[in-house]
Parts: C-alpha cells; structure tokens; sequence
C-alpha cells in the first residue's frame, strides 16, 4: 500500500515515499499512480507535488514517468523556463537514439500539445536550431557495421569544411552529424585522428562555438561513450547530477558510475553523499545503488 497520511495537515511520511518509488521500475511507477486514483480518487502527481518541495520535488516528479516522458518533460521545462536552458535541451536531444527520439517526440506532443520540432524552431537560432531540427527529423541507422569508404569519405569532408578552410562550413558539419550512426560518427572519430593526427572533439572546439559546439561534441561523445559523456557531466552543476541520475538510472547507471570513479577516482555515491543532503540525497542514492 502506498504510505500517505489522509489526515489534512498532518503531511507525508516521505521516508516511506522515497523508499517505494525508488526501487520501483517505470511498469510499477505507473501502476502506483493507478491504483492511488482508484483508491483515493486524486491524482498521485498533484499529491506529490503538494506535500514534497525544492530539488525532491523535482527528482521525485521527474521520476515517476518512463524514459521518454522524462526526455519529454525535461525539453519542454528547459525551453519555457524563465531563462531558457539550451544545455539540457541540447544535452538530451544530442545524447538519444534515434528510436528513444521518435518516442520522445510522440510524448513530446501528447503531453504539451506541440510539436518537438515547433519548440526547437521557436526557442533556438541559427546553427543549433537547423542540427537540432535535422537531428530529430533524420532518419539514422542504429547497427554497428560502416562502410570503410564513407567514413573517410566524411572525415575528409569534416577537415575540409572546418581546420583546412579560412572560417567553417557549418552545414556540411550539420549534415554529417544528423545522418551517420553512432557506430559511424565514432569510425570517423576514429579515421580523422589517423589521417590528420589531431581529434575530431579538438577541431570542433576550435571550429565552432556555444551551443553549437555543445550539439556537436554530444553527438560524437555519445557515439564513442555515452557513459563517459554523462559521467564527465555530472561534475558540473547540481541541476546537470540531478538531471542524469533520474534520466539515466533505468538506462546505464551502472556504466556511467564507473566511468565516473575512473575519471575522477571517487565514486559517485560518495560524491552525491557530499554534495547533497536530507531525503533529496536519501532519493538520489536510492535510486545510484549500492556503493562498489
């Protein structure tokens, strides 16, 4: 049974709270939600919202959908907010699949009403608005096999357009990172290294700039190590640690927490102990696991 107290006033055992949702997959999150409108004839979520507040709150909340409704909701909060946060719109966009994009999409517009596409259109510009709009819009190759060929066919065409040319050619970077696959874009990674003897990541920190470069960097990231991307981020900001670990926890926490202990040679649980406190540290533990 869900633990809430019925008793106005007298507020939530929010021990009882965390320990539930944190060990409950996303099937039984829903099903929560479900049997707690039939019983009580109220919304779980409004619930919630009403008796937790500040970062619990938000992990909390966040938490309580599936992977593609959180992707959803995490896009949509950081385009309307009072300022908007291109990093994490940018950050999740560039770092899905192309099958975990078009269900995000659909969530996307049941939930808000709107299109994914609309919203890139009316709150980026310029080069991040037409990587953005392609990334979400074409159609990628998911399998591990490349052909040879292209892959240096591209890594050419990406020294062409950025190191050896006076400015950049953001478009042939635009098209090149919106159609190849992960397995692809990590074989030219890997091919513009040996044939130019500098790294594709350098050349487009050199090359391009903000967001842009964010894009960029994400997408080739991503395509070598999604786990070492996200690990590397969780040593940014608060609002970034919180964002991953409940995004992530269904998907690859495990290999983010070891590539965070490679990379900075504590572990992550040890680095949210320090960081955090109270049940919002309580909640993001829960959901890390155990300490190794």
């Amino acid at each position: 049974m869900f633990l809430f107290w019925k008793f106005p006033g007298l507020g939530c055992d929010t021990a009882a709270v965390i320990n539930i949702l944190a060990h409950r997959d996303a099937t039984q999150r829903s099903l929560i939600q479900q049997e707690y409108h039939k019983i009580y004839a109220e919304d779980l979520l409004k619930r919630l919202a009403s008796e937790l507040s500040g970062k619990l709150e938000t992990a909390v909340l966040l938490w309580m959908h599936d992977p593609a409704g959180r992707d959803a909701i995490t896009v949509r909060q950081a385009f309307t907010a009072s300022v908007v946060n291109l990093r994490a719109a940018t950050e999740v966009i560039c770092s899905r699949t192309p099958s975990q994009i078009q269900v995000f999409k659909q969530h996307y517009y049941s939930k808000f009403g709107v299109h994914l596409e609309h919203d890139i259109e009316s709150y980026t510009n310029e080069d991040l608005r037409k990587l953005l709009l392609a990334y979400v819009t074409v159609p990628r190759y998911e399998g591990v096999e490349v052909d040879r060929m292209t892959v240096e066919m591209d890594a050419k065409a990406l020294f062409k357009a950025g190191e050896k040319k006076l400015g950049t050619d953001e478009k042939t970077f635009i098209r090149i990172f919106s159609e190849r696959s992960r397995a692809h874009m990590a074989a030219v990674s890997s091919a513009y290294y040996n044939m130019y003897g500098n790294s594709l990541k350098k050349a487009i920190k050199k090359e391009t700039s903000s967001y842009f470069e964010l894009g960029l960097l994400t997408i080739i990231q991503c395509s070598e190590n999604p786990a070492k991307y996200f690990a590397k981020g969780l040593g940014t900001d608060d609002t970034t640690l919180l964002r991953v670990i409940v995004t992530r926890t269904e998907i690859d926490m495990q290999y983010i927490k070891a590539e965070y202990l490679k990379k900075y040679k504590n572990t992550l649980n040890d680095a949210v102990h320090s960081e955090t406190s109270g049940h919002y540290r309580t909640f993001l533990l829960a959901l890390l696991g155990p300490n190794h």
